[in-house]
């Protein structure tokens, strides 16, 4: 499961709600939650988070928590 996915199902969201909201697919949602090398876009990312009634940027820097910039020596 992606980081999509793990924090969709700690809030409890329903899929299909989010889909009919946002007009994303059931089937793209579908891949954002669950393939990990499917990329989600910024458009989709902002319209999940007004769907699920969360701030943009916390869902941006839970999904992306992992990312790291590159130390310079």
């Amino acid at each position: 499961m992606t980081e999509l996915g793990l924090f969709l199902s700690r809030k409890s969201v329903n899929r299909s709600d989010v889909s009919r909201k946002t007009g994303i697919s059931k089937t793209r949602l579908s891949e954002l939650t669950n393939n990990a090398s499917t990329k989600l876009r910024v458009d989709e990312l902002y319209l999940i988070a007004l769907a699920i009634d969360v701030d943009p940027c916390e869902l941006l820097k839970d999904v992306c928590k992992d990312l790291k910039l590159i130390r310079e020596n």
